[in-house]
């Protein structure tokens, strides 16, 4: 009987599957057992080929020599991983192999990590897919008794090889016309473009706005209740007319209010949707201020090393019906502290309101929502970020157990010389899901008791002066949620391109929206000031240099549409890549044919060590560089780099700057202190006290060690394979 050859995406996985199904014996870059042989990539083992691949003219960048169009992209293996690669091929194409079943991430990229490695593997061997969301012990046997027929995947991984063949079409052909025609690292692409031009648009609304000053009137009662007036035609509070604003306050004074209504309803607020990768970035964003990447980055790690969470890469905030039956086992799992009690309550209640609260399986595709998988959690061995992300995903997935949170709003109406006004409160009746919130989301603002008829004497009258406000800047939270909704912050509003939009699920993926934002971050694109996104000189001449169309998010939406109809098998992938081509070459036209000039406005008076020319200076993600204005070239330097060290005087993260012996440590308050002096006082105060944190994260390191390090017990330990794996 011939053996099953297994390729996983990564080694931890290919290693998890390997030891659930007793394929214990180790080879060089894979495992076997009595019927099967585990190997893996390192990730993408096979990629497209370099553009000198098709020709000599390519070697060099020049503008005449585009667009560069191919009637096929041929595949390379990935040098820096091509002995992982060989050892592949050569488990896979091996004579008591019969079968292959492909156990790479369940997704488009995954689809095509696999049968890249399969077609430059020329293995034309049946095959089986592997289609699990988690990477437990349980969720890997499950899958395998229920493996699917791999041809099921055809139009999964036609889809993902019509993206990558899109994006090298028009990306290198857009990239090397810009850069080539102005002589500067310019690079264009579907996605990055039209995220760029919503930053872009964002800094236009902000720096068009005009500020309009405007009152609000607020009228306090002996009963201890604030009145604000308000427009009865419009609702609106604010007045714009100042000498208005100053007659309306004086014909109230000395009048007395009379209630005219009181009304209370009761509002029920269910616990928020499981998280999808998008949400999850964003709430990461907002509390502790990791970027898109870094998320995903730690999610990665739970979800393969930790075994702690389902798929990451998800675009679904609900979960199908066939996980009901799992939650016994998932509250089992995630019964430790600091969950213990709610784990109990949440247990108690039972799965029928948390079935009727997340189950939609018409709202899943792929992948169901983030939750935690049946596996106790090794939470010791998980780092800070790990665990603040874990901990949010086990809160998220409990509060959908519980009830609404039910509370009473009450709003009075008023009137003061036939003028109307209001004031409103809430009171909790029931905390519902909000009970086990980690922070104070139950906020009151309690009434005095007032009744419908009742009149009150004004004790205070007060004209409050305010300012229209420009829209706020995007940070990493608010840039997603316009990749994923950017028909709200188009300037123009279409019906059909709103629709489209809506339709295509945004701009990018879940699982490209990270590396897209720090694309534009590497590129010199955008920047970051605090938490706020700029878009950069750089940045706002690219936009004048590319084609329009490329800038619209509808045309990536559309695009993205159609790889879905791929999926589906209601497009070709031909069809596509013809239109792919077609405008390739119509980007590269539009490029040579613009009169449009880019200047460096950022260039300083320091020569490259490299070749001569200027450098230019640029704020990078984690601080100022200076890099040589010739893309030929590439040198680069950094100048001054942001750190998580605290100033003495404000307590703001300080900068480094300098290079050598000359690096200073400086402050926006204008403290400054030369590193070694920083490193000395740091010294003595770390001599001085231990924090915390420090404890904690010594303990940490500790736990991860192994116990039996250097003694006799471990060694017998060793012999008898009993020991901790390294």
């Amino acid at each position: 009987m011939k053996k099953k050859a297994i390729l996983a995406e990564k080694p931890s996985v290919g290693r998890d599957i390997a030891r659930v199904l007793g394929a214990n014996q180790k080879g060089n870059g894979f495992f076997e057992g009595k019927d099967v042989i585990v190997t893996w990539g390192l990730g993408h083992l096979v990629t497209h080929a370099d553009p000198e691949h098709y020709g000599e003219q390519y070697k060099t960048w020049r503008l005449e020599e585009l667009p560069m169009l191919p009637k096929r992209l041929d595949l390379v293996v990935i040098k820096q991983t091509s002995k992982q690669f060989h050892t592949v091929k050569k488990v896979l194409n091996r004579q008591d192999v019969g079968e292959v079943i492909i156990a790479t991430d369940a997704g488009r990229e995954g689809e095509l990590v696999a049968r890249w490695i399969l077609a430059k593997a020329h293995v034309k061997k049946p095959i089986k897919r592997l289609w699990i969301s988690s990477v437990t012990d349980k969720a890997i046997k499950d899958g395998f008794k229920k493996l699917k027929d791999g041809r099921e995947y055809e139009n999964l991984f036609a889809a993902a090889e019509a993206r990558a063949e899109a994006d090298w079409y028009v990306g290198i052909n857009g990239t090397r016309a810009l850069t080539t025609k102005h002589n500067a690292q310019l690079s264009c692409g579907r996605v990055q473009t039209p995220t760029l031009a919503i930053l872009a648009a964002r800094e236009k609304a902000i720096q068009s706005f005009k500020p309009v000053p405007y009152h609000t009137l607020q009228v306090s009662v002996d009963a201890g209740a604030t009145f604000r007036w308000y427009n009865r035609k419009s609702g609106d509070e604010r007045i714009f007319d100042e000498e208005a604003a100053k007659a309306l306050k004086e014909r109230i004074k000395g009048k007395a209010i009379a209630i005219t209504s009181v009304k209370a309803k009761k509002k029920f607020t269910p616990a928020p949707q499981l998280y999808d990768l998008t949400e999850l970035q964003r709430e990461a964003n907002k509390r502790y201020g990791y970027s898109a990447k870094e998320t995903l980055g730690a999610l990665q790690k739970l979800y393969e090393q930790h075994k702690a969470v389902t798929y990451p890469r998800t675009d679904s905030r609900f979960l199908s019906s066939d996980l009901v039956d799992t939650f016994k086992d998932r509250l089992k799992a995630i019964d430790v502290q600091p969950f213990r009690k709610t784990v109990l309550e949440a247990s108690k209640l039972g799965v029928h309101h948390a079935k009727k609260q997340m189950v939609n399986d018409a709202k899943v595709s792929d992948h169901h929502a983030l939750i935690p998988t049946e596996q106790a959690p090794p939470i010791s061995a998980m780092n800070d970020k790990e665990t603040k992300l874990y901990y949010l995903i086990v809160r998220r997935f409990l509060a959908n157990f519980f009830p609404a949170s039910e509370s009473e709003q009450t709003v009075v109406e008023a009137e003061i010389a036939s003028e109307a006004l209001r004031t409103k409160g809430e009171r909790m009746i029931s905390l519902g899901w909000r009970q086990n919130e980690d922070e104070d989301q139950a906020k009151e603002s309690k009434l005095p008791k007032l009744t419908e008829g009742e009149k009150l004497s004004v004790n205070h009258t007060e004209l409050k002066r305010g300012e229209t406000t420009p829209p706020a800047r995007f940070n990493e939270a608010t840039l997603l949620t316009a990749m994923e909704k950017p028909a709200q912050f188009m300037e123009e509003k279409d019906a059909t391109i709103s629709k489209t939009l809506a339709e295509a699920g945004g701009i990018g993926t879940v699982a490209t929206r990270a590396d897209i934002i720090e694309k534009l971050f590497s590129s010199f694109l955008i920047e970051k000031k605090g938490k706020d996104l700029f878009v950069t000189s750089k940045g706002k001449q690219l936009l004048d240099l590319v084609p329009e169309e490329l800038k619209s998010p509808a045309l990536t939406a559309e695009w993205e549409q159609r790889l879905e109809k791929i999926v589906q098998g209601k497009e070709q992938k031909s069809a596509f890549i013809a239109d792919m081509k077609k405008y390739a070459h119509s980007v590269v036209g539009q490029v040579k044919a613009d009169t449009t000039k880019f200047r460096h406005d950022n260039k300083t008076g320091e020569k490259c060590p490299e070749c001569g020319k200027f450098l230019l200076e640029v704020n990078g993600k984690k601080g100022k560089m200076r890099v040589c204005q010739d893309r030929e070239c590439g040198y680069r330097k950094n100048i001054a780099m942001t750190t998580n060290a605290r100033c003495p005087k404000c307590k703001k993260k300080l900068e480094l700057r300098g290079q050598g012996d000359a690096q200073v440590f400086a402050c926006v308050c204008g403290h400054r202190e030369k590193k070694a002096q920083f490193e000395e006082r740091r010294k003595q105060s770390k001599n001085k006290n231990v924090s915390k944190r420090e404890v904690n994260n010594y303990m940490k390191k500790q736990n991860k060690q192994d116990d039996f390090a250097n003694s006799a017990l471990a060694d017998q330990l060793a012999k008898l394979g009993l020991n901790k794996e390294k």
